[in-house]
């Protein structure tokens, strides 16, 4: 039997490493190895083993167990009367659901729950038993949750999913601007959406961020150039003297509401290249320009 990699060297973060440290790290290998980004052989399984060392590290009661027993704490054969002391979690994934079969000790030890597309496994307490433990007391089944990744554009866009819930397909719409943690209702379960990591974008709220690199002659100069919104490469007038991480606002660029109520911005933050190497003929263009700026100074 393989050994199974530690989850703190799967995510590439310390035993002392914080929730959003860990959090941090988790999108950044998820969108590393997602299948839809990343062709690879080995994408589909490096992103599984992301998603289980995550699904463990970010609960503070299941991270707990995990660095007193390793792995052993949610493996059925590792000595807790037939169950990890959260019992077993085999994970897969039928469309864009990760989904659980768990096995529980205690009073029902071997008795199986099929999630059909919890990404939280583990949520057994909270989910079908109220929060109380699953070997004694009243069982209350509150309804499901469900985890879906979704790519930055599908947040902002909205897109419609096939999934398949207890054996049957079904297609659920997913609004426009939904956020990073933003949980729906449909029918008689809940979706919880974890939405990957942009390399241009960066969202705050209904807000978004994008850098912008222009040269040194733009900066001083003026022109135009193009940046990029989530509906396209739109123009932006550079003024002259612009400084270096001036935040130049786009109205009505950002993210809609996903409950209708308005439009949010988008910023783009100016960042000024300057050369590491210039010829002999810069560098006597630029004492001339820096010269001729002495002299306009001292005009007034």
């Amino acid at each position: 039997m393989a050994t199974k990699r530690d989850y703190y060297e799967i995510l590439g973060v310390d035993k002392s490493a914080s929730d959003a440290e860990i959090k941090s790290a988790y999108k950044k290998m998820a969108l590393k190895w997602h299948p839809d980004r990343n062709k690879t052989a080995e994408a589909e399984a490096k992103f599984k083993e992301v998603n289980e060392a995550y699904e463990v590290l970010k609960d503070v009661d299941k991270k707990a167990a995990y660095d007193r027993f390793g792995h052993s704490a949610f493996d059925p054969a590792g000595g807790f009367g037939g169950a990890g002391p959260f019992g077993g979690a085999r994970a897969q994934k039928s469309g864009p659901f990760t989904y659980s079969y768990t096995s529980y000790g205690g009073g029902d030890q071997g008795t199986g729950f099929d999630f059909g597309g919890f990404s939280d496994p583990f949520e057994i307490f909270e989910q079908f038993f109220g929060g109380a433990s699953p070997f004694g007391g009243a069982r209350v089944r509150r309804k499901p949750r469900y985890g879906l990744t979704l790519t930055f554009m599908e947040a902002v866009k909205g897109v419609e999913k096939a999934v398949r819930i207890d054996g049957k397909e079904k297609k659920i719409k997913i609004p426009a601007g939904v956020d990073d943690g933003s949980r729906i209702q449909f029918e008689d379960f809940y979706v919880t959406i974890d939405v990957l990591v942009d390399k241009i974008f960066r969202r705050d709220g209904l807000d978004i961020f994008v850098d912008k690199n222009i040269s040194f002659y733009q900066a001083v100069t003026g022109g135009t150039v193009e940046v990029p919104t989530v509906d396209g490469e739109v123009k932006l007038k550079i003024q002259p003297g612009t400084k270096p991480g001036m935040l130049i606002r786009l109205r009505g660029k950002g993210v809609k509401s996903p409950r209708g109520y308005g439009v949010g911005d988008e910023y783009v933050r100016v960042q000024v290249e300057v050369p590491r190497k210039v010829t002999k003929r810069q560098k006597e263009l630029l004492k001339e320009f820096e010269e001729e700026g002495k002299k306009k100074r001292g005009w007034f």
